[in-house]
């Protein structure tokens, strides 16, 4: 199990050798370790002095961490402190431990795509709140839930897209995220998305939602609404989002459905259709018993006819 060591500046050994704070070098002239370290940092190579040193296996620059394409199965300890930018892209990541953005609070943008991640734990953003860009695609994601992403209120950009199996997103999933502008829902199991989820989203521009497999029904017609009265850029996703059922509609864009096409959705009856309903249904009930005693009525006559013939005949 990762341990999540609590944050603050690492301490520096001070050994026997080295210089204290207050106390003046001796010697005349730049040392040789001085001169290494000022190469180290003009090259960006030099270890962070914020929070730590660069995690083992991954590539670090001034306030960004590349860990991707490494084939962990476990994120890597003790991030530098002053992180903006981190990559654990392309990984086998099958879960994150809670806490583990406990001491990122300088987080702008987190690649997790391309790994294993069914589910994110609660709290994940808690302490991140200043992530601007967040990558969850191409993941195992199969739903989102309520209030996910709530701490992390300056999400420009959420990108959900080639999760597979997601087929739920909660209706207060993107609570919160007021500044969110682009949002990627495309190529995953969605059937149904509730209003709900993006009402609360005042600055969202780009949403891509195509290659789901929607259910046109009379529910999605508050959603298509909005989607014509907000959004104002769609024209690279409409092609791709369609209609996968009912049967009738199957295979047509999404964006093609008209209010004619949920016009049998507002079909209402008045007093005067219920009135008539009524009408008919009596009217129908009197031919019915009326019917029934002529046919008695046509029985008995026959049966009365046969029955003289046969007496006749005696």
């Amino acid at each position: 199990m990762l341990s999540l060591r609590p944050c603050g500046r690492q301490q520096t050994d001070m050994g026997p050798g080295r210089a204290q704070p207050g106390r003046a070098v001796s010697g005349l002239g730049p040392r040789p370790s001085t001169l290494l370290v000022w190469l180290l940092l003009a090259t960006g190579t030099a270890p962070t002095d914020v929070g730590g040193s660069c995690p083992v296996l991954c590539t670090c620059r001034p306030q960004a961490v590349d860990c991707s394409g490494q084939r962990l199965f476990s994120v890597p300890p003790d991030l530098p402190l002053d992180t903006r930018n981190l990559s654990l892209a392309h990984n086998r990541l099958t879960a994150l431990p809670p806490g583990y953005l406990s001491c990122s609070a300088e987080l702008r943008v987190l690649d997790l795509r391309n790994n294993s991640l069914a589910e994110l734990p609660a709290g994940l953003f808690l302490h991140a709140n200043r992530l601007a860009h967040l990558d969850l695609s191409y993941n195992n994601l199969s739903h989102v839930p309520a209030d996910m992403f709530r701490a992390a209120h300056g999400l420009l950009r959420l990108d959900l897209s080639h999760n597979p199996g997601l087929r739920r997103v909660h209706p207060q999933a993107f609570r919160g995220l007021a500044q969110l502008r682009d949002l990627d829902l495309s190529f995953g199991g969605l059937a149904f998305l509730s209003l709900e989820a993006l009402e609360g989203l005042p600055g969202l521009v780009t949403l891509q939602i195509g290659g789901n497999p929607w259910v046109c029904g009379c529910t999605l017609e508050p959603l298509l609404k909005w989607l014509r009265n907000r959004i104002q850029r769609c024209a690279a996703d409409s092609q791709m989002a369609e209609c996968r059922g009912p049967p009738e509609v199957e295979g047509a864009p999404l964006f093609s459905l008209t209010e004619e096409s949920f016009k049998a959705c507002h079909l209402t009856l008045t007093l005067d259709d219920y009135l008539f309903i009524a009408f008919v249904g009596f009217v129908v009930s009197i031919a019915s018993v009326a019917t029934n005693f002529l046919l008695g009525i046509t029985a008995n006559c026959c049966h009365r006819w046969s029955k003289a013939s046969e007496d006749e005949e005696i």
